[in-house]
């Protein structure tokens, strides 16, 4: 990814970072609400390549690291999400029956989005993170699952659209 396209997708990242903090989670939505950073990423990703999904993974990680909300140490959502947008890349990148179909993007990325969180839930439990009981975890996500669902297809044209003029007729959705 070239320098200007690295900070392109940095000030996109931050501003969607913004939005999360000062809107979204404002909000008290039921079922713990949903991540803007984590679908927007994953979306990302979905349309980019491995290299180009690890970088922006490593980009919102960072950025939900430094969330007020954020329970686990320094770093931890900087590696799920590298592994997490690195693995949603690699799936799409190969099949354009993947990268052409929306609906298709849409279960990747609200099924990547509850499979990062679950991820990201044990090993916060293996870091000693306290998480709260079980069927609170259980409905966060289920909650956040079904979030996902709605807002995906909402944000996916407007994804698309700035990942085409950043990096040109890569993203064909």
């Amino acid at each position: 990814m070239l320098l200007r396209q690295f900070s392109i997708s940095s000030l996109i990242f931050l501003l969607v970072f913004l939005i999360q903090e000062s809107v979204i989670n404002q909000l008290r939505l039921p079922g713990g609400g949903f991540s803007l950073p984590l679908l927007i990423a994953l979306t990302w990703a979905a349309l980019s390549t491995p290299t180009i999904g690890a970088l922006t993974g490593f980009i919102s990680g960072f950025f939900m690291d430094l969330s007020q909300n954020s329970s686990g140490a320094m770093g931890h959502w900087t590696l799920i999400m590298i592994l997490a947008c690195y693995a949603v890349a690699y799936l799409g990148f190969g099949n354009d029956n993947v990268r052409g179909n929306p609906v298709t993007n849409v279960f990747l990325v609200s099924s990547a989005s509850v499979i990062t969180l679950v991820v990201f839930v044990i090993t916060g439990l293996l870091l000693g993170v306290s998480v709260g009981s079980f069927t609170r975890v259980l409905l966060t996500l289920l909650g956040n699952g079904i979030w996902a669902l709605l807002v995906t297809p909402l944000i996916l044209p407007i994804v698309t659209r700035l990942h085409k003029v950043l990096f040109g007729n890569q993203a064909h959705i």
